[in-house]
């Protein structure tokens, strides 16, 4: 008898701890569900507007291409005016502010983490970027994706009451960042070794059943919307040459000395720009950009226009793989002057562009085969992305998820390591780092906190 009373109680104490524990984790779940359910709304809108102001610039470049030499300069002018009246911090990218929100994500410095993520900073990123791609800047929408959904979880994290179970405000932000990424690309895994490579850079334990979940819920609204697209399409790698593997080492160093290159000399530029002391300057610079696009559109290639999505899915499914020698350098000009512009926009897309031209380059030259130029092509997207970033392992999940070619995973693989080596000699450190190590700079000197506190995530 006293046996099976005890049995029962035990029963009892056992019940109520799983039912108080799955309650626990349902309630610190809810937060991260909704801000991904949005999240996915949101990128799906703002892929639409980014889509349509991409084929308005097209279709005005075809029917009237002077107007660029207006069109281009005035929509930069307005584009870095938005950004330079309302919010400087929703310039560029916008992965180096969620970093450097994420890393003031403690109860020392929490409230300045606000000025990287909100609502205002949703408004002028959105504004800005639809500005840039309208007059064919060579910007990418998913840079911003990411600060827009790491300004939304952070806004659902503030408005969670003091009563609710406490959640962490820097899992949330960086559950975020991936879920934008994810639902930008469609691509869920890419979001999440974005998530542990790039912003965590730390065991991936505490904040996995949030982070898989919010990536779901995000890509699956995403989905539901546009539908199971793939970001590029299926391109033919089906015939394999034996010698390709040198051909892709050779992309690989190329693409990441030239990716690791372009970062410094936007660096440079934005540190030049900074010691501009009048506007005036400024100004001059963001129309001087403009026209430098605008001119290169109009007498040389079209190509520098825009993401250069165009570009990647022309010499990847058409039989037109023709790119030249100039082509990948107006890419590369592109984006330096649409990214040091001072305007919204992201580099994620560009530099896939940059690498493909690249890669078809190296194809062009020694006269492959579709399906190995389309291999050499796919490695010089990850080894420029790789460049820039210096996250081989995000690099090549995007592209694999991109094109579901899982038959080449291993090139991709060895064009992301191989790359990641030679974009190190250049710098060791990525473009979002030694941005956000700015932003960071900026924010202890206004603010003058005491920067050597180490505080334990909230």
């Amino acid at each position: 008898m006293m046996k099976n009373t005890d049995e029962k109680w035990f029963r009892i104490v056992l019940g109520r701890f799983y039912k108080g524990k799955v309650r626990l984790n349902i309630l610190q779940a809810f937060p991260f569900w909704i801000a991904a359910l949005l999240t996915g709304l949101a990128a799906v809108l703002y892929t639409k507007l980014f889509a349509y102001g991409e084929a308005l610039s097209h279709t005005i470049f075809i029917g009237h291409r002077w107007l660029f030499f207006i069109l281009t300069p005035g929509c930069f002018l307005l584009a870095w005016w938005v950004v330079k009246r309302f919010d400087n911090r929703a310039a560029g990218s916008g992965i180096p502010q969620v970093m450097a929100a994420i890393e003031l994500a403690n109860p020392k410095y929490n409230k300045l983490a606000d000025g990287f993520l909100s609502l205002k900073i949703i408004v002028v990123k959105v504004l800005s970027t639809l500005l840039m791609i309208l007059g064919g800047g060579a910007i990418g929408r998913e840079g911003p994706t990411v600060q827009i959904a790491g300004s939304i979880f952070r806004k659902v994290n503030n408005l969670i009451p003091d009563s609710w179970p406490k959640i962490s405000k820097r899992n949330m932000i960086m559950t975020g960042a991936a879920a934008g990424l994810a639902a930008a690309f469609n691509t869920p895994l890419g979001g999440i070794v974005f998530a542990v490579e790039e912003l965590a850079k730390t065991h991936i334990s505490y904040f996995k059943t949030a982070l898989f979940t919010g990536v779901i819920i995000a890509g699956i609204t995403a989905q539901g919307i546009l539908g199971p697209y793939l970001y590029l399409g299926y391109p033919d790698v089906s015939k394999v040459s034996k010698e390709l593997i040198f051909l892709v080492l050779l992309v690989a160093c190329i693409a990441g000395l030239m990716g690791s290159f372009m970062s410094v000399v936007i660096l440079r530029i934005l540190s030049w720009k900074r010691n501009l002391k009048q506007s005036k300057f400024q100004v001059l610079y963001v129309i001087g950009c403009g026209l430098a696009i605008a001119a290169i559109a109009c007498f040389f290639n079209a190509g520098i226009l825009g993401s250069g999505k165009t570009e990647m899915t022309r010499i990847l499914f058409t039989q037109d793989k023709h790119v030249g020698f100039a082509l990948p350098f107006f890419r590369f000009i592109g984006s330096i002057a649409s990214f040091t512009s001072g305007a919204a926009g992201g580099i994620f897309a560009p530099s896939l562009a940059a690498g493909a031209t690249l890669g078809g380059l190296v194809s062009e030259l020694f006269n492959f085969s579709a399906s190995n130029a389309n291999i050499l092509i796919l490695a010089g997207m990850v080894a420029f992305l790789t460049g820039v970033t210096r996250s081989p392992f995000t690099s090549a999940i995007l592209v694999l998820e991109m094109t579901d070619r899982h038959s080449v995973v291993f090139y991709l693989m060895l064009a992301a390591m191989a790359a990641s080596f030679f974009a190190n000699l250049i710098d060791k450190h990525s473009l979002y780092d030694h941005l956000k190590n700015r932003y960071l700079s900026e924010v202890y000197r206004e603010n003058k906190p005491d920067v050597g506190a180490v505080a334990e995530p909230s």
